[in-house]
């Protein structure tokens, strides 16, 4: 069943409170009655005609929310319980932020300390050949989180969470995820500049695919008409579990079963991206990435088990996966806290297409401080136009133009919490008595604090793609860099 094109999102409050309850519970709760009218003020998806035990009647809309629903009950579909898997989630409202709405039992802190409790278990009776190499791999948007919360810098964070993670947890490696952003801005460049300079051929714009809860968005509100314009690499996280589970596991000599990888991220619906059947391997019975925490939960890790605080003399993160300068400092990209997409895609372009040297980009904003454009303009014409797309309310507008075939962009960035990655859902909120635009603004400033480098400037980077990949033209790249993002409505 389709809704009119009229409905628009208008009360979606973007994955940082909920808002609206998912319509599965709503069904739950609704009395035995022969029909009912549910209002509903935000978007919903129904995938079937019948929802739990009741059969939809109809579908009252008009321009403007709310909505409403008639349905029937039907005794014969009754069921006892109604559950909410990974797959039915849309991400539409924020529940998935909310542990009383989804658990997801293998996501969680719990589990982590599970899986550490049974490698202290198995090392009390010598059976160390049995215990799991624990890997976690931390974000930039985390890591200046966390040092935002401890009143450090990002160097002192770096050992701090190196020498917390290890000596007190039990993790065997702590790496940053910084490098495996390195991968995804050279592919995304590569994927880029083959559709635009074939245009005729490709589908453009090309829609940046690293945000799960966009990607969970587009996948069942707009299905098989979106999918062509998305991404099809893969995102930093996932990447991260190819080199750890792939690459490095041959490293250290251990099947990929053998190791349990755990990421810190910003945003709770990285779990939902961690936990999709595209990212398990049948055959090795191993995910790319085990567990996701996010910057919040490892403040919760830290008070409940203690941390080390900061001093010279502990190790910092693990390479060989560490992002330095020529002068050992941890580096990260240009273009903001969501991962620089635009930035390093559209300069690579002007560069290689156009053969011009741009140095900065001129930011223009188009209806609000998420909603900003870049041009290239030749001879007065704009030859290259790209986006930056944050938040379901600018999403939506720029879905619509490109259903209309109105939309004047090659290359968008899109993310769906409002201000990017760095705001997402999973990070710390500062307490009440704390100015939220204050705090932002110390978190973006905490961010970009370490030095800038082009992922093209990583030689170990150029080194796998030669050792692991085969060379940047392999069939490799399409085996360990990407992912074509299934429809799964």
């Amino acid at each position: 069943m389709a809704f009119s094109s009229v409905l628009k999102i208008a009360d979606v409050d973007d994955f940082i409170n909920p808002s609206q309850e998912c319509v599965k519970p709503i069904i739950a709760k609704l009395n035995k009655l022969d029909k009912v009218k549910l209002k509903l003020t935000g978007i919903y998806v129904l995938n079937t005609i019948g929802i739990g035990n009741y059969q939809a009647l109809g579908i009252e809309t008009s321009n403007q929310l709310p909505y409403y629903i008639t349905l029937k009950y039907n005794p014969s579909s009754e069921s006892e319980k109604v559950k909410i898997s990974l797959n039915d989630c849309l991400a539409c409202s924020g529940c998935i932020t909310s542990t009383e709405s989804v658990l997801i039992s293998k996501q969680s802190k719990e589990e982590f300390y599970a899986v550490l409790e049974k490698n202290r278990k198995l090392q009390e009776i010598h059976q160390e050949s049995e215990m799991k190499t624990i890997i976690v791999s931390i974000s930039p948007q985390s890591r200046a989180a966390l040092a935002l919360k401890y009143n450090l810098e990002i160097n002192q964070i770096n050992k701090m969470l190196a020498a917390t993670f290890k000596e007190i947890l039990g993790v065997a490696y702590v790496f940053d995820t910084t490098f495996a952003r390195d991968f995804s801005l050279i592919e995304s460049q590569r994927e880029f500049i083959g559709r635009y300079c074939n245009d005729s051929q490709c589908t453009l714009p090309i829609l940046v695919s690293a945000c799960p809860g966009w990607i969970c968005y587009a996948e069942k509100i707009h299905g098989k008409f979106i999918l062509p314009y998305l991404s099809t690499v893969k995102s930093p996280q996932q990447i991260m579990g190819s080199l750890i589970k792939d690459y490095f596991a041959n490293q250290i000599n251990k099947r990929p079963g053998d190791i349990y990888h755990v990421t810190v991220m910003p945003c709770y619906d990285k779990k939902l991206e961690a936990s999709r059947n595209d990212f398990y391997d049948e055959t090795l019975k191993s995910a790319d990435v085990d567990c996701v925490l996010t910057s919040g939960e490892v403040i919760e890790i830290f008070d409940e088990k203690g941390y080390i605080a900061v001093n010279e003399r502990h190790e910092n993160l693990d390479k060989p996966f560490l992002s330095l300068s020529e002068t050992n400092e941890i580096v990260t990209h240009d273009g903001g806290g969501s991962g620089g997409y635009l930035e390093h895609v559209f300069k690579s372009a002007v560069s290689e297409v156009f053969r011009i040297k741009m140095q900065k980009l001129d930011y223009k904003i188009v209806r609000n401080k998420d909603f900003k454009e870049v041009a290239l303009t030749i001879d007065g014409h704009p030859v290259l136009r790209g986006a930056i797309v944050y938040g379901f309310r600018n999403i939506q507008n720029i879905v619509q133009k490109i259903k209309r075939g109105k939309c004047p962009y090659h290359y968008i960035e899109i993310m769906a919490c409002p201000g990017g990655c760095l705001n997402g859902g999973g990070q710390p909120r500062p307490d009440s008595n704390t100015n939220l635009r204050h705090h932002a603004i110390k978190l973006e400033e905490c961010y970009n604090s370490v030095r800038k480098r082009k992922p093209n400037e990583n030689s170990l980077v150029q080194k796998l793609y030669k050792d692991w990949l085969d060379g940047a033209d392999s069939y490799k790249i399409n085996e360990k860099q990407y992912f074509l993002w299934a429809l799964l409505a």
